[in-house]
């Protein structure tokens, strides 16, 4: 599986681990605290480690870490394991993230998720947000024989190659599809405007190439629908209508759904299939398959972010929004100078 070549070692990061109860069914960790990015990230040592932790039982992992780890929370921790979980996986995108965390002299932040809610996100893209994490390059400290994740962990990656395909010409460079996929869990992702850095998706690709190449090249070079000329890194897909078609029925159910709902006329209720077939002959199918990513991305997201500030608190909400503002303004006095 092409995740598994980006297995770590780093003590570093599971020293980190260690400090946590140790029933993880995946637990990796991502940004620009573990891959160098350009632009206002670039400082390494200075950045915040991302962590995302995903478990079988998110109320005995929460209990053990209340246990452990009690000043992590915010207000919420006096309600119990079994609130903590409830606001976990109803609300936002399924992780509760606990930010500005000091663990072995670094700044971190993680997110507990549920496995089975990882797995449908992996499978479905019901909210595109670990999926689109796991869409790019991180660092992997510990996976467990779970066949299930792992199989939806490569069905993910898979799908992302897929629906950038969709997106692109017929003749185009490496760089030009993994900006494509490292972008599609931002689509329509309302921080994009207010608290990231606009060239986000670029300053993540540009020096990780290896990195991504890594991860999708097997499944490019076993693609029947791609002619991958490694050595010129350049590309070409077919993209007739039925090539189009082909790769549509393929997409994630929430995907197909959005898409559905876009092209669908009301009083029509046509089914998923016979809309699909549609957007394969639309000259502009590239820009459909475009919104209905906005249309999963950017409900999530916001849900999430709300979702930060019980999860959070005020204070760290406040801060990690400024530490946000900061980076981006840095960013754009970047390319102003």
């Amino acid at each position: 599986m092409a995740l598994q070549a980006l297995q770590s070692s780093g003590v570093a990061l599971r020293k980190i681990l260690s400090h946590f109860p140790e029933e993880l069914s995946l637990a990796f960790a991502y940004g620009s605290g573990v891959y160098r990015q350009a632009g206002p990230s670039s400082n390494q040592k200075a950045a915040m480690l991302d962590f995302v932790f995903t478990v079988d039982n998110p109320v005995a992992w929460h209990s053990k870490n209340l246990k452990k780890n009690w000043n992590h929370y915010s207000f919420l921790k006096v309600f119990g394991p079994k609130i903590i979980t409830s606001v976990q996986n109803n609300y936002g995108a399924g992780v509760y993230y606990n930010p500005l965390i000091t663990c072995d002299g670094r700044l971190i932040k993680y997110g507990v998720i549920s496995t089975s809610v990882l797995i449908e996100d992996l499978l479905d893209w019901n909210n595109l947000y670990v999926a689109g994490r796991l869409q790019k390059p991180v660092k992997i400290i510990a996976m467990n024989e779970n066949v299930a994740l792992r199989s939806a962990l490569d069905k993910n990656l898979r799908s992302a190659v897929t629906t950038a395909f969709l997106m692109l010409p017929e003749s185009f460079s490496e760089e030009d599809l993994f900006l494509e996929i490292a972008g599609l869990s931002y689509s329509g992702d309302f921080r994009m405007v207010v608290g990231e850095d606009k060239a986000k998706v670029l300053n993540i690709v540009k020096p990780n190439m290896a990195h991504f190449r890594e991860l999708y090249g097997s499944i490019l070079q076993e693609n029947p629908q791609v002619v991958y000329k490694i050595q010129q890194g350049r590309l070409e897909i077919d993209k007739s209508p039925e090539g189009q078609f082909t790769q549509l029925m393929t997409l994630p159910k929430s995907l197909q759904r959005q898409i559905n709902h876009i092209m669908d006329p009301p009083g029509k209720n046509r089914d998923v299939e016979e809309t699909l077939l549609k957007v394969a002959h639309d000259p502009d199918c590239g820009e459909v398959v475009r919104l209905g990513l906005s249309a999963i991305v950017r409900p999530s997201s916001m849900r999430q972010s709300t979702k930060g500030i019980f999860t959070a608190g005020i204070k760290k909400s406040v801060i990690y929004s400024s530490l946000k503002l900061h980076k981006m303004w840095k960013g754009w006095l970047r390319k102003t100078s």
